[in-house]
C-alpha cells in the first residue's frame, strides 16, 4: 500500500508542495529515492536508515521505493529527512495515522534528533496558505515557524517524539506565536559626531525619506564612507510587513539563527569590490539571493564604485528600475525581492585628488576619462542624488560643537515615511522612489511656475525621461520632508541640484 507524507520544497521564496509517497515490495533489499533529488537528498538514505534504528524502530529488508512528487521540480537540501523517516515507518505498518493535515520539515541526524534547516518560514507561510493544519519542524527553527498566525507549529527534539505524538502517546505542546515588534536598534555612530558636510547629510535625509539612490564623490578622508555608514541612524524601524519580508529572504538564505529568528533592523549590506556578479544579484546552480536581495528594505552600500568590476555593476540595472530580480535557469526563472537604497561613493579619479582644492591631482586626462567610464551612463541615470563630498576644513574637525542628532533627523524622516504610507495606502508602493510614470499625474501634480522651471532644466541638462521622472520623484520628498502637501518651485530646484549634467 502506498502512503503520503507531505513537505515542501522551495523555488525562489515561493513554496511548492512534496509529496513523499513510499512503497514496499518483496524483492532484493535496495532503497531508491526518485522524482529529481539532488545528492544531498541521494544521501538521506544512511541518515534516514540509521536515524529510524536508533531511535528502536526497524528499518525494513525490503526494496523500498520513495517517490518525490511532482518529479520535474528540483528537490534539494536535506529538509525532506523527517518526512522520508515517517513514510518509511507508514508503508512499513510500524504507525497509522492520518497525516494529510500536516507538513514535515527538517533534517535528521544518525541518532534521530533533529538538526535545523533553512527556508523554514516560507514554509509555514505554504503550510497556511494551503489549508495544512500543523507544521512539524526542528526546535531550533520553532520561532521562525510561529511568525505565521493560523498555523500549529510543533517542535520536535527527535523522531521517537515525533512519532509518539503523532500516536498520541506523548503530546508535544505548540509553540506560542512568536510576536513580530519593532527593535529600538543602538547604533555606535551618529550624525552629530559627523563633522561639517551639511549638504551630504542634508542629500542623505531626501534619500533616507523616499528610499532615493545616492552616490557621493569625494577625494580620499572626506568622510563618505562614514556617511554611508551613518545612514542607517536616521532609518526608522521596519514595519511588520517589512520584517516578514526580509526574514523570509534570510530564512531562504540560511541566514536566520536561534538567537536571532527575526530580522527586526534595516538591513545594511556593504559587498566588497572583489565581489562578482552572481554574488550581488543572486543566482548560481541552484539560484540563492544575493546582497541586493539581503539588502532588501535596507541599504546597499558599494564602496569605491569604479573598481567593481563593471559587467558586475550592471547587474544592478534592472533591480534598481523594477524591485526585483529575476534568476532564470534551465528549470525555470526566480524571482527575489530587491527593494534597498544604493548608497555609492567614489573618488574623481584614480589618485583622488581631482576636486581638492588643496593637493595637486596626477592623474592624466585620459586617466580620468578612463575611470569614469567604468560605470555607465544608463547605471548613473538610475541614482537620484550626486553629491560632491568635498575635504572638510580643519577648523570644523577641531570644534567641539555637535552637529544635529540621528534621532532628530530620523523623526523627520518618520514623518515623511507616515505621509507617504498613508498617500500609497492600498497600492503596492511604499516610498516615492517606487511611483511609477502613471502614478505622478496622481500623487506630483505641478503647476505652472514648477512645470516651466523642469522644462528649462530639461533642455539645457539634456534630461533623459527617466531623469525627468526621477526629479518629481526627488522633488516629492523633499515636499513631504516639509509636510508640504503641494511640490512647489524650490523642491524642484533643489532635486536639480542633485542632479548629475549630462
Amino acid at each position: 500500500m502506498i502512503h503520503k507524507v507531505f513537505s515542501v520544497t522551495h523555488r525562489g521564496l515561493d513554496g511548492h508542495l512534496v509529496e513523499i509517497e513510499a512503497g514496499i515490495s518483496y524483492e532484493m533489499p535496495n532503497f531508491i529515492i526518485v522524482g529529481l533529488p539532488d545528492a544531498a537528498v541521494q544521501e538521506a538514505k544512511e541518515r534516514v536508515k540509521h536515524a529510524l534504528i536508533n531511535s528502536g524502530f526497524a528499518f525494513p529488508k525490503r526494496r523500498i521505493t520513495i517517490n518525490l512528487a511532482p518529479a520535474d521540480i528540483k528537490k534539494e537540501g536535506p529538509a525532506f529527512d523527517l518526512a522520508l523517516a515517517l513514510s518509511i515507518l507508514m508503508c512499513s505498518n510500524q504507525m497509522s495515522v492520518d497525516l494529510s493535515k500536516s507538513l514535515f520539515v527538517g533534517e535528521l541526524a544518525l541518532d534521530g534528533s533533529l538538526r535545523p534547516t533553512k527556508g523554514i518560514l516560507p514554509a509555514a507561510i505554504f503550510a497556511k496558505k494551503h489549508g495544512f493544519g500543523n507544521i512539524f519542524v526542528p526546535p531550533h527553527n520553532q520561532d521562525e515557524a510561529a511568525l505565521v498566525s493560523g498555523i500549529k507549529v510543533i517542535p520536535v527534539p527527535d523522531l521517537k517524539s515525533v512519532v509518539n505524538h503523532l500516536n498520541q502517546i506523548s503530546i508535544i505542546n505548540e509553540t506560542l506565536r512568536t510576536k513580530v515588534g519593532q527593535q529600538k536598534q543602538e547604533y555606535d555612530s551618529d550624525m552629530k559626531y559627523v563633522k561639517g558636510q551639511d549638504q551630504a547629510k542634508r542629500a542623505l535625509e531626501i534619500a533616507a525619506s523616499g528610499a532615493h539612490n545616492i552616490l557621493m564623490s569625494g577625494p580620499p578622508g572626506s568622510g563618505k564612507t562614514l556617511l554611508a555608514r551613518t545612514l542607517p541612524t536616521i532609518l526608522p524601524e521596519l514595519s511588520d510587513e517589512e520584517i516578514l519580508e526580509v526574514t523570509k529572504i534570510y530564512s531562504i538564505a540560511g541566514l536566520l539563527s536561534r538567537e536571532q529568528p527575526v530580522i527586526k533592523i534595516r538591513p545594511f549590506r556593504a559587498p566588497h569590490h572583489s565581489s562578482s556578479g552572481v554574488a550581488l544579484v543572486g543566482g548560481g546552480t541552484n539560484p540563492k539571493p544575493g546582497e541586493i536581495s539581503l539588502a532588501h528594505r535596507g541599504i546597499l552600500f558599494l564602496d569605491e564604485l569604479p573598481e567593481f568590476p563593471r559587467s558586475a555593476l550592471e547587474h544592478l540595472r534592472q533591480p534598481l528600475e523594477d524591485g526585483i530580480i529575476a534568476i532564470s535557469r534551465a528549470q525555470g526563472t526566480f524571482q527575489y525581492p530587491a527593494r534597498f537604497i544604493l548608497v555609492a561613493s567614489q573618488n574623481p579619479c584614480p589618485c583622488g585628488y581631482a576636486t581638492d582644492p588643496e593637493r595637486e591631482c596626477t592623474c592624466s586626462m585620459n586617466q580620468r576619462i578612463q575611470y569614469k567610464k567604468k560605470i555607465s551612463g544608463p547605471l548613473l541615470d538610475r541614482i537620484d542624488l550626486h553629491m560632491e563630498v568635498p575635504r572638510v576644513p580643519i577648523e570644523k574637525i577641531q570644534t567641539d560643537e555637535e552637529a544635529e542628532s540621528s534621532a532628530t533627523i530620523r523623526d523627520r524622516v518618520k514623518i515623511a515615511h507616515d505621509i507617504q504610507h498613508k498617500r500609497f495606502e492600498g497600492l503596492n508602493i511604499n516610498y516615492n522612489s517606487e511611483m511609477r510614470p502613471q502614478d505622478l499625474n496622481r500623487f506630483c501634480e505641478l503647476n505652472h511656475d514648477t512645470r516651466k522651471l523642469l522644462k528649462q532644466a530639461a533642455e539645457k541638462m539634456h534630461l533623459t525621461t527617466r531623469s525627468y521622472y526621477r526629479i518629481i520623484k526627488l522633488a516629492r520628498t523633499i515636499a513631504d520632508l516639509e509636510q508640504n502637501q503641494n511640490i512647489e518651485t524650490k523642491h524642484i530646484a533643489e532635486a536639480l541640484q542633485y542632479r548629475q549634467q549630462s
